[in-house]
């Protein structure tokens, strides 16, 4: 950051006049977070005791065609649209027609997981507090990257194969898979699809008259002003196609702009209850949602005094300086947005951009949030400014270093040592091939996912992607039998940039050989 800029930002504070933030100072705080973090656009809304103090867009929605981004541009919210979800079987559970505890196999008899005891017991509230045993990310490449050929009901089979990391109900650890089976309990019980249960049931209601359910939903209605995504490749943002698949609509499928969202948010701040004054979910179940049902770590300093954190259904909660926070944030290729409610002070901030910098979306965050909770001279562009270059520099010297030690390495191992198909029960069919001199990679489930197997050790290559804007290069790490001939594979990413739902560290990867149309495991 230049002098200039830092010198303005210590300058920086917040002015609350007739309950409002002084407009030009935000302003001027969101431009220079976009220039910080290299975000070609973002879009900022602020309700305050059931009114809109602030919506606007900055930027541009897309590198490719320059078009400003503004309050009605929309973006993909990702894992923000969870709230949704829970908020459909909190109307269902309303109904009658589910229960929180009701036992998974009620609405999906078919569904297993890898223990007996879960698939017996696991229930609907299970499900939406990533507290199912399963790890961070665990079973999201059937999904992850957009484009894999698996569908809902394929996902909802393949979860029996996923081996828990963590023992049933002891800790928090985030997964969308679960969210993926929670909608098709959605879809069972209501006879609706997700995304229209959520159009018809919530989105009408509340008023969000420009969201849709889905990305191929707003493609179909001929959205114009929508956000292309933004990923950084060598160093500079540039535009990538939208990623999310249709199969995970109900852990992150939604669009929405600032307008609809800050209207969603007023509608959660006043209780459930739309501006027509039509109660969505009782108030009994409005509790329920927001009441913490899976506790996780808490730092020992935290830059708000906070003292409880975790998961409620569908939102993460904690405590800021004595008062609940309810908040989430939501990510994909491209793409990240944060939404934070505190309800005592009727307050919530929404944040969407078009790249994948968080940095940026908590700069905008807590220094609102600061700004209504009396906070000053706390500088959180330059501490994200920083830690971002930090981090950025670290990931570079990582992924540096792995390729400086494969362009050394020259591997002695045979074609027929290691090329052919690799298996893994919940994800399908990895190919390895030869290509000229050089050897290939790709998904047969995930067809995106492919790339150049590079050679780095006796036993071990690099799977270095064709799109270069996934960040994700992984090992790719073979076992072989008395005889060197490879039996089985794993992978984990090259360095701490890969996004988690990259789970290659979950694969299993078994050689098979191809007879007669049948795969045989040897």
């Amino acid at each position: 950051m230049n002098k200039s800029l830092s010198f303005l930002f210590l300058l920086f504070s917040f002015c609350l006049i007739d309950a409002q933030i002084e407009e030009k100072k935000l302003d001027e705080l969101i431009q220079n977070s976009l220039k910080t973090f290299d975000v070609p656009g973002m879009s900022v809304g602020i309700v305050k005791d059931g009114k809109l103090i602030y919506a606007k867009g900055f930027g541009v929605r897309s590198l490719n065609n320059n078009q400003p981004m503004d309050a009605s541009t929309l973006v993909g919210i990702a894992s923000n649209s969870k709230g949704f979800t829970c908020t459909a079987l909190a109307i269902l559970a309303d109904e009658g027609k589910l229960n929180w505890d009701d036992k998974v196999t009620k609405y999906i008899p078919e569904f297993q997981m890898a223990d007996p005891y879960v698939s017996q017991n696991i229930t609907i509230k299970d499900l939406i507090t990533h507290r199912a045993g399963l790890g961070l990310g665990q079973g999201d490449l059937m999904f992850f990257p957009e484009g894999g050929n698996l569908n809902v009901n394929d996902i909802v089979h393949n979860v029996r194969f996923l081996k828990p990391e963590n023992p049933f109900r002891t800790t928090l650890d985030y997964n969308n898979i679960m969210f993926i089976v929670a909608g098709e309990v959605i879809h069972r019980v209501s006879g609706l699809q997700w995304a229209d249960f959520i159009e018809q049931r919530i989105m009408k209601p509340v008023g969000m008259t420009a969201s849709f359910g889905s990305y191929k939903r707003a493609v179909a209605a001929n959205s114009q002003n929508m956000i292309d995504a933004h990923a950084p490749v060598d160093g500079k943002a540039i535009a990538v196609p939208h990623d999310w698949n249709e199969t995970a609509n109900a852990a992150g499928g939604i669009l929405s702009n600032i307008n609809d969202m800050t209207t969603w948010a007023n509608f959660l701040l006043n209780g459930f209850i739309t501006k027509d004054g039509k109660r969505l979910v009782s108030e009994k179940n409005a509790h329920e949602l927001w009441s913490l049902q899976i506790p996780d770590k808490v730092a020992l300093t935290s830059p708000y005094d906070t003292h409880f954190y975790g998961y409620g259904l569908g939102w993460f909660l904690s405590d800021v300086k004595g008062h609940l926070q309810v908040q989430h944030s939501g990510g994909l290729i491209g793409t990240v947005t944060h939404f934070t409610l505190i309800p005592d002070m009727k307050l919530g901030i929404v944040v969407l951009t078009n790249q994948q910098s968080g940095a940026a979306f908590s700069t905008i965050t807590n220094s609102v949030k600061d700004a209504y909770l009396g906070i000053e001279n706390r500088d959180w562009l330059k501490i994200y400014g920083d830690r971002n270059k930090k981090n950025e520099d670290t990931f570079a010297k990582q992924k540096k270093e792995v390729y400086d030690k494969a362009s050394k390495f020259r591997s002695e191992l045979k074609d027929d040592q290691f090329i052919g198909w690799y298996k893994d029960d919940w994800f399908g069919i990895v190919e390895v091939s030869k290509l000229g001199k050089g050897y290939r990679i790709i998904s047969k489930s995930s067809p995106k996912l492919k790339g150049d197997l590079i050679p780095y050790s006796a036993n071990s290559f690099v799977a270095k992607w064709d799109d270069r804007s996934y960040d994700a290069d992984a090992f790719f790490i073979l076992n072989f039998d008395e005889n060197g001939k490879a039996q089985s594979a794993r992978m984990k990413p090259i360095s701490d940039a890969t996004d988690f739902s990259f789970d290659f560290e979950d694969l299993d990867l078994k050689k098979i050989n191809y007879r007669r149309h049948h795969l045989i495991t040897y």
